[in-house]
This record gives C-alpha cells, sequence and structure tokens, in this order.
C-alpha cells in the first residue's frame, strides 16, 4: 500500500496573511506535488475566510493540477490540497461570479500552466484565439478593473513585459470585455505555451534602473460616466509627473478614451488611470488609480502619478507592486538572482518571501545598503518542466470536497 505524505501546514494568519499567501500556496504546492492544509485563511480580515474569487481561483488550479480538496467554499477557514498531474493544452475557465480581479485568477494560475508537457488536446475552442492546441488557454470573468487588485492594464504593460525580457515568456492576454464594480462581467483569455520538458527558469540579475525614456498611461471612462472625467485624470497626472519629476512634457502619453460597448462589451460605469514608466535599461515601473463615487477625476489622476513617482524616486528596478509578484518566479529560477528593489520591502513581499522558503528550499537574502536601498537576493530551487504521464482521463480531475 502507497504511503500517505501529510500535508504542509501553512498559517494562512502570518504576517499580510490575505489572499496572496493563498495563491501562493497552491501554486506551489501543484508544481511540487506536495500536499498542504492552509489553516486560519485571512483570519485577520473583515469577514474572514475565503471570497468567491480566492474560491473561483482555487478551483482552478485544483482542475488544471487533478487535485482533491476541502474546504474550498466560500467561508471557509481551512482548505486541504492534495494535488494530482497538471493537465495542460486545455481551456480552463474561472468565473467567480462577482467583480472579483481577473488579475488575481491570473496570479495564481500563471506558474502552473508554464510548466509540464501538454496533455490532450481540447475540443472547446476560446473566443477568438488561434494559438496551436498544445497551448493552454485561460478564460477569466469577473472585474478586469477591480479595487485591491492590479487592473488588467498593469499586468499588460508591467508584469507581462518583465516576464518576457528576463525568463523568455510570451504569453497573449486579450481583453474580451470590461469589467467594473460592482458589476463584473468582465473577461480576459490568457493564452501560454508550454516550457519544453528540461527547462528551467534562469536566474536574473535587474540591479541597473537607468533614466526614465518614455511614460505611457491609459485614463479611461465607461458606462454612463462623461468623457471629461478621463480627461481630468490624465492632465492631473501629467502635470504632477511633469513637476514632481521634471519630465520633458514630450515623453509623457496618456492615451485618453471613452469604453465603447460595441468595442469591448464593458459591464457597468468605471474610471480609473494606469501609468507606467520605461527606462533606458528595459525596467518598467507602474502607478494606477480607480475613480470611485464622490472623488473628482484630478485627484484619482494625481494619487496615480505620485504611486509612479514613490517608484521612480525609490531608485529600484520593479515597483512595490511588482515586488511580491515576481517572488515565486525567483524561487523557481535556477541560480541566483538579484533585484533591486530599492524601495524598502512591502509586506506583501515578506509574506511571499515567508511563504516561498515554508514550501521550498528556496533562500532569500533581503540587503540593505548606506543609502536604504533594497536588494533581494534568491537562491532557486532550479524547478524543471517535465513531462505530463499519460492518462486515460477524458478531461481534468475534479474538485472533491473531501477525501479519504
Amino acid at each position: 500500500m502507497a504511503s500517505v505524505i501529510p500535508p504542509l501546514i501553512i498559517d494562512g494568519s502570518m504576517l499580510e496573511g490575505g489572499g496572496q499567501l493563498l495563491r501562493n500556496s497552491v501554486a506551489l504546492s501543484a508544481l511540487l506535488q506536495k500536499p498542504i492544509s492552509i489553516q486560519k485563511i485571512r483570519n485577520g480580515r473583515r469577514p474572514p475566510g475565503l471570497k468567491a474569487q480566492h474560491e473561483a481561483g482555487l478551483k482552478l488550479v485544483a482542475e488544471i493540477c487533478s487535485a482533491r480538496t476541502n474546504g474550498v467554499r466560500k467561508s471557509s477557514s481551512v482548505v486541504d490540497f492534495f494535488p494530482g498531474p497538471i493537465k495542460l493544452g486545455k481551456n480552463y475557465i474561472a468565473d467567480p461570479g462577482t467583480a472579483g480581479a481577473t488579475g488575481l485568477l491570473l496570479q495564481v494560475s500563471l506558474p502552473c500552466v508554464l510548466f509540464s508537457q501538454p496533455g490532450p488536446s481540447s475540443d472547446a475552442s476560446p473566443p477568438q484565439l488561434e494559438e496551436r492546441d498544445e497551448w493552454t488557454t485561460l478564460q477569466l470573468h469577473g472585474g478586469t478593473n477591480a479595487t485591491s487588485a492590479p487592473q488588467v492594464d498593469y499586468t499588460t504593460n508591467v508584469l507581462l513585459p518583465f516576464l518576457a525580457r528576463h525568463y523568455g515568456i510570451h504569453p497573449r492576454l486579450k481583453i474580451l470585455k470590461r469589467g467594473y464594480f460592482p458589476r463584473g462581467g468582465g473577461l480576459i483569455t490568457f493564452s501560454v505555451p508550454p516550457l519544453p520538458p528540461g527547462t528551467t527558469l534562469p536566474s536574473i540579475t535587474v540591479t541597473e534602473r537607468g533614466e526614465i525614456t518614455k511614460v505611457y498611461g491609459r485614463s479611461y471612462v465607461a458606462g454612463a460616466l462623461p468623457f471629461h472625467i478621463a480627461t481630468g485624470m490624465s492632465n492631473a497626472a501629467k502635470t504632477r509627473l511633469v513637476s514632481q519629476l521634471g519630465l520633458d512634457k514630450k515623453i509623457v502619453s496618456i492615451e485618453v478614451l471613452k469604453e465603447d460597448a460595441k468595442d469591448v462589451g464593458n459591464n457597468g460605469s468605471g474610471s480609473g488611470i494606469v501609468l507606467w514608466a520605461e527606462t533606458d535599461t528595459g525596467c518598467v515601473l507602474g502607478g494606477s488609480g480607480l475613480g470611485s463615487k464622490g472623488t473628482d477625476a484630478a485627484s484619482v489622476g494625481r494619487a496615480a502619478a505620485d504611486e509612479l513617482i514613490k517608484a521612480i524616486r525609490g531608485g529600484g528596478c520593479v515597483d512595490e507592486y511588482l515586488q511580491d509578484q515576481i517572488i515565486i518566479f525567483l524561487a523557481l529560477a535556477k541560480g541566483r538572482s538579484t533585484v533591486k528593489t530599492g524601495l524598502p520591502l512591502t509586506l506583501h513581499t515578506q509574506t511571499a518571501i515567508w511563504l516561498v522558503e515554508q514550501i521550498t528550499d528556496a533562500k532569500f537574502t533581503v540587503e540593505e545598503d548606506e543609502s536604504g536601498m533594497t536588494t533581494v537576493i534568491c537562491d532557486g530551487i532550479g524547478y524543471t518542466s517535465q513531462p505530463q504521464p499519460s492518462t486515460n482521463d477524458e478531461g481534468p480531475g475534479k474538485v472533491n470536497e473531501g477525501h479519504k
């Protein structure tokens, strides 16, 4: 009789104690085939436990890796996750039924769909995609521009360029519908080719920030909101960037637009702005803001500019939001990676490092020089993509509420 590996206990209340800890836990569990039991999930939040978007993300990864689970339901504070073989080359769908962020659904699933050889191709063809059958496609529903989460425009213009430049990962993200709080209803498709068997991510050295060469942006309104809101956000952001950083107005280019339902099928009314700055060494730093009832457009634009200004003045090669999102990739890579963050590590980043060291053999060192500049050093585990075992299953494994 085969021995049963007891699950590793993860304290979900540690440090930041939010959904990010949950997402990194199940992604690493799936890749490393390590059973885990996450307890005291979002213990300090009100209300505690899983929200709809967390439930949808867990079920998505469970389907990808044929996992047996217990406790994957709304408000649950304990989740047991017993991963099976990862199955790629398929079309997966996640829908929280709320305005929960599509960007967070992508965070939990992205590491899983990068590795392993493709499985049997799915007959289901995702909309408006023409990738080869071996590509894995995620159809993610919910909020594309939501609070407390990266806007899809940040993912497209900051995270994905980082993965492309440093790891040679070139997925395709398409926005089919935009969704705003509280209605949600957005849809993105994300397609990625599998890494060849035996592939490991390379170690990276990102320590030279360089000079700002261009600042881009996207200032938008949707639904019933008037166009002047988008203009107000853009003008305020540009004025702030030029005055605070001494930038030439010519290098600041912010697109101003009103989302048209016939073009992107947006759901609900919403407004916001996303900014990103590129440097002559290839670094990309971001900042963003979302409009809300009672907040004037200029305030939103200035807040987004201030986020970007903070990142630029911090002197690092990544902004405070990219910090924590790259930790899992540094850990999976082979060899020593070094990334200058500039700004002190956020609590999200500290949590990501703590969690990764609980589940993997990766080792992190955080150094701070005399000027206060912070650098993250990681000795990664050199995770290697593996061929998928042959299977006669017709489709992905089922998510079970219980296990023997």
